[in-house]
């Protein structure tokens, strides 16, 4: 995934078509923090009104307070989730950070004898973007266990953003997108779309993943695991420190031990546990994890 903030934009560009007090930024950030976790600090004032003037625009609003009267009245929800994309920009590509599939590879590889007795396999993409994280998980699962969609082996991806799971469920992806993922193995896990340009992910890798709304900030998850393997990569940067701790602590609950969690490579997992196994990459101990 991952919906990450952009950089504020030059101070120059904070224009004052429409009146932007302090309390309408807090009352933006208040609503984004409850709905997603994210942290937005002051200094991100003139990101907000530069994101979010064209919508009131838009919209036929003359300010910024009336703006969040929408928000936080009565059908507010839907434009929220508009706000939540207006302000959020969504980053990912096949095969990021390689080293980690490579590890989910040895993982596939190590609970293949066991999954052909009967066994299952759960893994997890949180904040799965656009799809091309959770379907490069798949493409490594297939790579060890070829069979793997006649046996119980499943990929949730979730993400707040209802607009890039319609994008991951149609798996339909540009040239420019396939650009790391290597030439050779192109055509064993993409087809060429019949009739327009673009590349759709192969039946073999869709029939593993399932892709869910979800907030990962919601007092409560749907799931209930045990999940072997989590990815939450550039994610929880954007959250405060206390929402991150929270964070980790939920996944532990519902992973296995020995389970392995992989964020991104600014981020950082302090939680007894976890124990750091690789590069960016943390297995779950027998510490009880209390939720």
């Amino acid at each position: 995934m991952t919906a990450v903030l952009p950089a504020p934009p030059p101070e120059s560009s904070f224009q004052t078509e429409f009146a932007f007090t302090p309390r309408d930024f807090q009352t933006i950030a208040d609503l984004l923090r409850r709905r997603a976790g994210i942290s937005l600090p002051p200094g991100k004032a003139a990101l907000v009104y530069s994101r979010l003037a064209k919508r009131v625009r838009g919209l036929g609003l003359a300010s910024f307070a009336e703006y969040c009267v929408l928000l936080t009245g009565e059908g507010g929800a839907a434009e929220a989730q508009v706000m939540l994309r207006a302000l959020t920009t969504n980053v990912t590509r096949f095969i990021r950070e390689p080293h980690h599939f490579e590890d989910l590879r040895r993982l596939v590889a190590e609970a293949a004898p066991g999954l052909r007795a009967g066994g299952r396999l759960r893994l997890w993409s949180a904040g799965c973007s656009t799809g091309q994280e959770p379907y490069s998980m798949a493409f490594a699962v297939l790579s060890e266990l070829p069979d793997a969609g006649a046996l119980d082996v499943r990929i949730l991806a979730s993400d707040i953003d209802t607009d890039v799971l319609e994008t991951g469920r149609a798996a339909v992806y540009s040239d420019e997108d396939l650009e790391a993922v290597p030439a050779h193995l192109r055509p064993h896990w993409f087809d060429a779309c019949a009739g327009r340009d673009g590349w759709r992910v192969s039946e073999a890798a869709r029939s593993l993943v399932a892709f869910r709304e979800m907030n990962l900030n919601a007092v409560d998850w749907p799931m209930k695991g045990p999940f072997q393997a989590v990815f939450c990569r550039n994610v929880a940067i954007y959250f405060d420190e206390d929402s991150q701790n929270r964070l980790w602590r939920r996944f532990a609950t519902l992973m296995q031990p020995d389970a392995c969690l992989y964020v991104g490579h600014s981020e950082r997992v302090r939680d007894p546990a976890f124990s750091a196994c690789g590069l960016t990459a943390y297995r779950r101990t027998t510490e009880e994890a209390r939720p």
